[in-house]
């Protein structure tokens, strides 16, 4: 398994075109506004190795037959999905951001189901060994433009991925996948559909992998709210951050080792279903983890402020991680309540996964909105920390922005609520894995309806009660 340092070094060895505010960038590793999220990712290296997390970090792969890092892992049993969530919630807390690794690892695993049985199942798993050998970074794509979203991928194809041509040695592809996380600190790029599709829709129901510096596939990083902060004295969470990228295929050729789905909208149906729920219950111990360094960051400025022992400041300081845990807890229960597919993969209870991302779309913002309270106006106006160390202000400024401690923390709780910490949380929060009505959509289509109206027509005397019988 890789080392922190041996993963960034494998990324300077990438040929990848990647373009930052209009110019190609020559260097990625060493961008400001990419490097915090190459730290994120480095995360997860360092984890597998440090004697403290490494037994949630690694997991035993039966393909290669060789430890593993959590993140190139199949979820064998249900226990593989507990410690993916008490993982994610460790990396969440120790990077304060999103780690970039859970799309690969729920796409892989998604891919393994729906490509059971089916032609490409093979290919799937040799290519998957080679990533996990390496220890590879996959950057999962899967969300399309989408363009006018009353038109099918069939009325307007430039707004989805498609194979656009078919050689004997493999496939064309043109498009572009948007929301891109961790795109450019990746080492492949795992295509994937991004709905269910209907007949004639088969140029649309791919599945491939390749390298993130193959010709025709460029990179463009998406803008974060305060991005130009990044590397200055406020940009609150220094060290680590998330990114998005759009990706574009323009005209990438794909040889055939490396597609997996072709055409099958059965297949490419089931692969979608699977990773909804796989990466809603991952949303269960990621943003926790976040929530403890923002629950902490409020609970810090009460300290500066000498108001902790205050009943109602100690009440909602309460109230939040209540709340947090309220997402673990279903995220964890989504994952104890796993299933065995016949392909030998553990999927996620579904009602559970989707409850836990659909509280994760509302009690995020709460919590928010409960920091902001604690924090007070500072952490919307504070000036720059640059004008407070400025030898004409620092006497002058010293009182209005407190303790070292203070003014830190306020930096980053606003970057969190509103700057480019912003985006891997609060946005991820709300559109990640799917926005709310596609949790709604699931749950009313899961849930047994019928059972409840039956038993309630039962204990109202309506029919009578076969479950339970004569209790006399």
């Amino acid at each position: 398994m890789r080392t922190a340092a041996e993963y960034i070094e494998s990324l300077r060895a990438r040929k990848l075109e990647l373009w930052i505010d209009g110019e190609r960038c020559a260097s990625p590793v060493d961008h400001p506004k990419v490097r915090p999220a190459m730290n994120a990712v480095a995360a997860t290296f360092a984890l597998a190795h440090d004697p403290r997390w490494s037994a949630l970090a690694t997991a035993r792969s039966a393909l290669i037959d060789a430890p593993v890092n959590r993140f190139c892992h199949l979820f064998t049993e249900a226990e593989d999905l507990v410690r993916k969530i008490e993982v994610q919630r460790v990396l969440g807390r120790l990077t304060g951001t999103c780690f970039q690794r859970c799309v690969g690892m729920d796409g892989i695993n998604a891919l393994f189901i729906a490509t059971h049985g089916r032609e490409g199942h093979p290919r799937f798993v040799e290519w998957l060994k080679g990533v996990q050998r390496r220890d590879d970074v996959i950057n999962g794509a899967m969300t399309d433009p989408k363009g006018i979203r009353s038109k099918r991928p069939g009325e307007q194809p430039d707004a989805y991925l498609r194979i656009v041509e078919r050689r004997p040695d493999g496939i064309v592809i043109r498009g572009a996948k948007v929301h891109q996380t961790g795109a450019a600190n990746s080492h492949h790029v795992l295509v994937m559909p991004g709905q269910a599709l209907r007949e004639g829709e088969e140029d649309f129901a791919v599945a491939c992998a390749l390298p993130v510096d193959a010709e025709g596939v460029r990179m463009v990083l998406g803008r974060q709210p305060s991005d130009d902060r990044r590397g200055g004295p406020d940009a609150g969470n220094a060290r680590f951050g998330g990114q998005e990228c759009v990706v574009l295929f323009e005209d990438v050729f794909v040889p055939n080792e490396r597609v997996f789905l072709d055409g099958d909208l059965e297949a490419c149906a089931l692969l979608v279903d699977a990773f909804a729920g796989f990466h809603r219950a991952s949303y269960g111990g990621c943003k926790p983890g976040n929530l403890d360094v923002l629950i902490g960051a409020a609970d810090l400025v009460t300290r500066e402020h000498d108001v902790r022992r205050a009943s109602h400041v100690r009440d909602k300081l309460v109230e939040m991680a209540h709340l947090t845990e309220t997402i673990h807890g279903v995220g964890l229960a989504a994952s104890e309540k796993s299933t065995r597919h016949e392909s030998g993969i553990f999927r996620v209870d579904p009602i559970l996964a989707n409850v836990c991302k659909h509280n994760v779309t509302r009690i995020p913002y709460e919590i928010v909105r409960i920091a902001e309270d604690l924090a007070g106006g500072a952490m919307a106006t504070l000036p720059s920390l640059a004008d407070r160390d400025h030898e004409d202000l620092s006497e002058a400024l010293a009182p209005i922005y407190g303790s070292e401690a203070r003014a830190k923390a306020l930096r980053l709780l606003e970057s969190m609520a509103y700057g480019a910490g912003s985006v891997p949380f609060r946005i991820e929060c709300m559109h990640g894995a799917g926005s709310p009505q596609a949790q709604r959509i699931v749950l009313e289509r899961t849930i047994d309806w019928d059972a409840k109206v039956a038993r309630a027509r039962i204990l109202a005397g309506l029919d009578p009660d076969d479950a339970l019988g004569e209790l006399e």
